[in-house]
């Protein structure tokens, strides 16, 4: 495998993890970026820019240094940066409900719902009653209006559900109520552009060419995928079953839009559309610890220990596991390993993962071109966490 990239003396482990993902788990084409108290101390990719490319293929283009991917979920916990960012600057109360902000989501028995509710998958509304057409949740409206009519599927607070494509909209229009912009743009002018870090949730027109095209893969024979589960056969009923909240949670958007698609890739869905490469995702959880070779720090002492506490925990409606939550972040558990039980951070359906840990300075970054079967825990970027740990 020709990889490209360095890595700091000490992290040579994480290279050869990088290297048997696609000797042994299956990659096709990857990145995966490490900082360390604020310094890049690794930055690998490999394999083909496409999906669909590689060795024979005609046409196929290697990837590069700037090559960029739909992460997916993994979009959610740089978008919650953004709320956590409005908080800290006093623009944003966590315990005042959604409702202060955005009158309209009082509806559907959501008066009492609270930010930090919004925020840690307790509002509520993991699915739609209709589902929105993929035109229809990329409009900037469409969204907005059905999760604000939705009715609760349980009292708000009450218990925890991942949002899985719903967060798009309630994220977006609680920012777009507080600062009069689009959680995109707002993320852009904010974060990614003072530090040049290649994120983007709408991707820009100059940045096209620079994204690859991701797709479905089957995982080698005899590897499993998947989430880490107990008991197994309720999740894959759940999956099973098109009446179960877990399939209508995924199904928000029916039919499932082509990711690949220029107004897919060009629309701020924060809970699925980010695009970024590895380098850029690690680039923004390493700003979160504190300043960077990029720039400044972002979060205070006291947002950075937000960021990873715990508000949500327990049996999730929706992924029919137990989860973790924190306001935006996806923590520690068996379901989601990361770094150690202070991470916070965010994988997306697939493989794409990125995450923060205070404690060992540790911001990482991994994203991938080859979707596989797993939600929450990616046998590759595992491997890739386990050698990180190892190197530290």
């Amino acid at each position: 495998m020709d990889v490209n990239g360095t890595v700091a003396e000490g992290f040579e482990a994480v290279r050869d993890a990088f290297v048997r993902n696609f000797e042994v788990l299956g990659d096709r084409g990857a990145a995966v970026a490490v900082y360390r108290d604020g310094r890049k101390v690794v930055d690998l990719w490999a394999g083909p820019r496409d999906v669909d490319g590689g060795a024979g293929v005609p046409g196929a283009e290697p990837w590069e240094a700037g090559t960029a991917q739909v992460v997916r979920s993994a979009t959610k916990g740089v978008a919650a940066v953004v709320p956590l960012l409005l908080h800290q600057r006093g623009l944003l109360d966590l315990d005042a409900p959604v409702g202060a902000y955005w009158p309209e989501f009082k509806a559907g028995g959501k008066e009492r719902t609270l930010v930090r509710d919004l925020l840690a998958h307790r509002a509520g509304v993991p699915a739609l009653d209709v589902p929105l057409t993929p035109a229809q949740a990329v409009d900037g409206v469409s969204g907005a209006r059905a999760v604000a009519g939705q009715r609760a599927f349980w009292e708000p607070g009450s218990a925890h559900g991942y949002h899985a494509q719903t967060y798009s909209w309630l994220l977006s229009e609680l920012v777009l109520q507080v600062t009069g912009a689009s959680l995109g743009q707002w993320l852009a002018q904010e974060v990614t552009g003072p530090r040049g870090l290649e994120f983007w949730i709408g991707l820009p027109a100059g940045a096209t060419g620079r994204v690859g095209r991701v797709g479905p893969v089957e995982p080698p024979a005899g590897m499993a995928g998947g989430l880490r589960t107990r008991p197994r056969r309720n999740v894959s009923q759940a999956w099973e079953d098109p009446s179960s909240l877990t399939r209508r949670a995924f199904a928000a958007i029916t039919p499932l839009p082509d990711e690949n698609a220029p107004e897919f890739r060009a629309a701020e869905l924060p809970a699925s559309a980010g695009i970024g490469t590895a380098r850029g995702l690690a680039g923004v959880y390493a700003a979160l610890l504190g300043d960077t070779e990029d720039g400044a720090g972002l979060f205070t002492p006291d947002t950075r220990a937000l960021a990873g506490t715990e508000l949500s925990a327990g049996p999730d409606r929706v992924l029919v596991v137990n989860t973790r939550f924190g306001p935006g972040y996806m923590l520690h558990s068996p379901a989601s390993p990361l770094l150690s039980a202070g991470s916070f951070g965010h994988p997306g359906r697939g493989g794409s993962l990125g995450f923060a840990d205070p404690e060992a300075g540790v911001a990482f970054g991994y994203v991938t071109n080859a979707h596989a079967k797993s939600v929450t825990a990616d046998p590759r970027a595992q491997a890739l966490i386990r050698a990180v740990r190892g190197s530290l």
